[in-house]
């Protein structure tokens, strides 16, 4: 399938999807939850002391990170199409040189020390949430991918991945694929260029339980 095939159907899918969410729509189904996935083996040690919703800048570093810049925001509904305020979103990756920054990652890589690799957003009174971060890259035996961990008053806590449509090496990976078409339907995204040049924005909404 071409991309701009793939990137047109998922546009409508997204569209359909916020139809469903919109209040007093009058629509009986249910949004699809978003299928949970492997958090992976490099969910920080630690909490880094900045944590916050940009990862393109450390606090101490001069150097912004390497890679492409993208935003992403989106929004934590309930099933029932309702917005999610007070969500806490993580996000965690990989870094332009394809290095988590975690001790257990044995790759000889430096890591990218103007890379924040880990942080969060809390979601407001319609459910947004907004990172800035960078493209992500592919890992060894990986495609490129986001991790994302959504914790929620009153709800189960999701752990999920987010892929780029149209990445040819998303149809060799394992995990990608362990997902129904539908599922992985709904954690691929869209990534075109932004207002700003030279910087990324995608849309990814969360459906909780």
């Amino acid at each position: 399938m071409d991309t701009d095939r793939q990137r047109r159907q998922l546009l409508v899918a997204s569209a359909a999807g916020l139809l469903t969410s919109l209040p007093g729509a009058g629509l009986a189904q249910a949004l699809a939850v978003t299928p949970r996935q492997t958090p992976g083996p490099f969910y920080p040690d630690d909490l880094p002391l900045d944590d916050d919703n940009d990862l393109t800048r450390v606090a101490g570093i001069d150097q912004p990170a390497k890679g492409v810049a993208t935003r992403l925001r989106g929004r934590v509904l309930g099933s029932n199409g309702q917005p999610i305020r007070d969500a806490r979103v993580e996000i965690w990756q990989c870094d332009a040189n394809g290095r988590y920054h975690h001790q257990g990652d044995r790759q000889r890589v430096p890591p990218d020390p103007g890379f924040q690799g880990f942080g969060h957003s809390v979601s407001n009174d319609n459910g947004e949430y907004v990172f800035r971060t960078i493209k992500p890259v592919a890992y060894p035996g990986r495609t490129p991918h986001i991790h994302f961990r959504v914790v929620a008053p009153g709800t189960p806590e999701l752990t999920t991945q987010m892929y780029i449509a149209g990445e040819p090496r998303n149809a060799q990976d394992g995990l990608y694929n362990r997902l129904r078409p539908e599922e992985r339907q709904r954690v691929t995204v869209v990534l075109e260029q932004s207002a700003q040049p030279g910087e990324l924005r995608g849309q990814f909404d969360i459906v909780l339980l």
